[in-house]
């Protein structure tokens, strides 16, 4: 079935990197790992980033962003405040967690400015301590949008997708046909990560990257760096 020209729309924006969040600032290690000399070519990126979306974004933030939807759209604002507090105890670093929290506020105030301002989910999203996480937003904006859970599953993955392999293409340093076979590659998994991610039970959730978070801690005090984290 597919989806109304509105809704599709409203997810193009949301994946997209123009969307004003600030997503290309972050790289999530990436620069460390590069500095590291654990990434320094083509393959390197692709498995590393393909690493991560299976054991990063497939066991936490997608499947959150399912249960946060669901959330969202059933008006169960105490459940959405739960799973808000489950992201923010999981960033394993200070950077991962300004990274939520920062992305998360500027979606808020997009959301803010939109048609959709007066929605009273609006407001409980702003009433989120100490911030709206980046996946809650996220959910709540493409709910608002019309997007089912899996569509909205898709896109947020394809703008992390999208982000990463502009970031891989600045630290490695990648050009633009190797970014191109990277993204053709995450594509191709993406469809399979969002529905094992859809249907995971929130007792498998799973946040815990040891190497990403050691990387991340040394990416805090890296000396020469382009991104945020």
């Amino acid at each position: 079935m597919s989806l109304p020209p509105a809704t599709l729309l409203q997810l193009l924006w949301l994946a997209s990197p123009a969307l004003p969040v600030g997503g290309f600032s972050y790289s999530e290690g990436l620069e460390a790992a590069v500095e590291a000399g654990l990434v320094d070519d083509e393959a390197a990126a692709a498995d590393w980033l393909l690493s991560q979306l299976d054991l990063g974004l497939a066991r936490a933030e997608l499947p959150v962003l399912a249960a946060a939807c669901e959330a969202w759209r059933s008006g169960d604002s105490g459940r959405a405040a739960a799973l808000n507090d489950w992201v923010r105890r999981t960033r394993e670093t200070a950077e991962q967690r300004a990274q939520a929290e920062q992305m998360g506020r500027a979606l808020l105030d997009w959301l803010r400015n939109g048609e959709q301002a007066a929605d009273p989910r609006v407001a409980q999203l702003a009433a989120l301590t100490p911030a709206p996480q980046w996946v809650v937003a996220f959910a709540l904006a493409a709910t608002l949008g019309g997007a089912a859970p899996r569509e909205a599953l898709l896109a947020c993955a394809w703008g992390w997708a999208e982000n990463m392999v502009q970031a891989a293409m600045k630290a490695v340093p990648l050009g633009q046909a190797a970014a191109q076979r990277i993204l053709s590659r995450l594509a191709a998994a993406l469809p399979g990560v969002v529905a094992q991610a859809a249907q995971r039970p929130e007792g498998q959730w799973q946040a815990h990257l040891p190497m990403l978070a050691i990387l991340g801690a040394q990416h805090e005090t890296q000396y020469s760096r382009l991104f945020r984290s």
